[in-house]
């Protein structure tokens, strides 16, 4: 691929990494804990979660969608100071669904057309504390209160989950992860220096329209 082929990014998400994915023959941006990601264009949006929820969200009429990846689900109120899209603070639920959501409407969505896709909150690390259950409780009263519309969603559980997400046609594809190593999982997940990669025995790939 040439480098004219990359997808235009929208302002203030230079700093995501994107790659071309030779399998889905499309761009694919990777976000980790703590980031989220909005396009327009015809790519891919990638992460692996394991206590820490995403929500997928699209305007199915404007065709822009997007998702974020927070490991905690809320925070008091902080100074208010500059957000980036790796700003500590998406780390938490509250405002990585603000920031998601401010950020589709801002390039061209609507919040009536907004449908909402929800996963992750997976118990992986028993002697810990139950984040990923703390993450469900979260995510499913703010879609409530918020009165957004949910399609789909996969929470809980005790395995890790491979996110790809389609946000123009509103595809999800979900792989269960197995034989992760603990330690790697908890220092993704406490300290963001890096995806989880070491995985092994791949589960079934489940789609979600």
């Amino acid at each position: 691929m040439n480098t004219q082929d990359v997808p235009e990014v929208l302002p203030g998400f230079e700093n995501i990494n994107r790659y071309f994915d030779k399998v889905n023959q499309k761009f694919s941006a990777k976000i980790k804990p703590g980031e989220y990601y909005v396009t327009r264009n015809e790519e891919l949006i990638v992460t692996v979660l394991g206590s820490c929820v995403s929500a997928c969200i699209r305007d199915k009429v404007n065709l822009i969608g997007g998702m974020n990846h927070f490991m905690l689900p809320i925070t008091p109120d902080i100074a208010k100071t500059p957000i980036s899209v790796t700003s500590q603070t998406a780390r938490y639920g509250n405002f990585a669904m603000e920031f998601l959501i401010n950020n589709i409407i801002r390039n061209g969505g609507e919040r009536r057309f907004l449908e909402v896709k929800l996963f992750g909150g997976s118990r992986i690390i028993r002697q810990m504390s139950d984040i990923g259950q703390k993450n469900i409780e979260f995510i499913q009263q703010y879609v409530k209160s918020e009165a957004l519309k949910v399609l789909a969603k996969d929470l809980g559980g005790t395995s890790p989950r491979k996110v790809v997400y389609d946000p123009i046609s509103g595809m999800v594809r979900i792989k269960r992860l197995k034989n992760l190593h603990n330690d790697t999982i908890v220092e993704r997940e406490t300290t963001y220096l890096h995806n989880i990669e070491k995985t092994s025995n791949q589960g079934d790939v489940e789609l979600f329209d």
